[in-house]
């Protein structure tokens, strides 16, 4: 067994329960009514628990030096839980300094990953290493993008984006936590989630976007 630090034990069982914690809450979401109230409260709670998770993983390999491709899954639920939850509060693609800022951030962590890969060497398998960084860069890509999309176009494409982050925020951290607990059952451990993810994710914006189109012929008939 390694001999941790009364510090770094903290830190592994903080990241470990609020984790656990974010995936419990994170699954209670996705079954319950959406659109509500409650369901804004819980996603806050979520991101708050989510926001733990990814400071003490951050701390897990900045201070301890612990698996650096943590860090990479780390900051991909936590930006998409971030910019998530963003885009429910703004419903709006009007550029703000922060969005950018943490944006920013996040993709200088995947660039900071890319960088000392060679040295640190492959926990995981490579094909899921970059795989997951292709997927950082990707969503950041977007929101960087977004922004030159026409609003009135845009009104009608942030629920499903703020459908597709939130399940991807959710599935990054069941990725990580399954990867680690399954070890023996590399790589289908790691990649499962994530495509298991990515279906719900398609479900539920075809769900909503079906029931949007029946809402706007249900008006226009009116």
């Amino acid at each position: 067994m390694e001999d941790f630090t009364p510090l770094h034990y903290t830190n592994i069982i903080t990241h470990v329960i609020t984790g656990s914690i974010a995936l419990l809450i994170g699954l209670y979401i996705l079954l319950t009514k959406k659109g509500t109230k409650y369901h804004v409260k819980t996603g806050r709670v979520f991101l708050i628990f989510t926001t733990v998770v990814v400071f003490t993983g951050v701390l897990g390999v900045l201070a301890f030096g612990r698996n650096f491709y943590l860090l990479v899954l780390t900051a991909l639920s936590g930006y998409n839980a971030y910019s998530g939850f963003r885009i429910v509060k703004l419903k709006s693609n009007k550029p703000k300094w922060i969005d950018i800022f943490v944006a920013l951030l996040c993709l200088c962590s995947g660039i900071y990953f890319l960088y000392y890969i060679k040295s640190i060497g492959y926990f995981w398998a490579a094909g899921i290493i970059y795989a997951t960084v292709g997927a950082l860069f990707a969503i950041i890509g977007y929101d960087l993008v977004r922004y030159v999309i026409p609003k009135e176009k845009y009104q009608k494409l942030w629920l499903y984006e703020h459908i597709y982050k939130m399940i991807a925020a959710f599935t990054a951290l069941l990725a990580a936590a399954v990867g680690t607990i399954f070890a023996d059952y590399k790589p289908y451990s790691q990649f499962l989630p994530s495509i298991i993810g990515t279906l719900l994710a398609i479900g539920f914006i075809v769900y909503f976007y079906r029931k949007n189109r029946r809402n706007e012929k249900s008006k226009q008939k009116t």
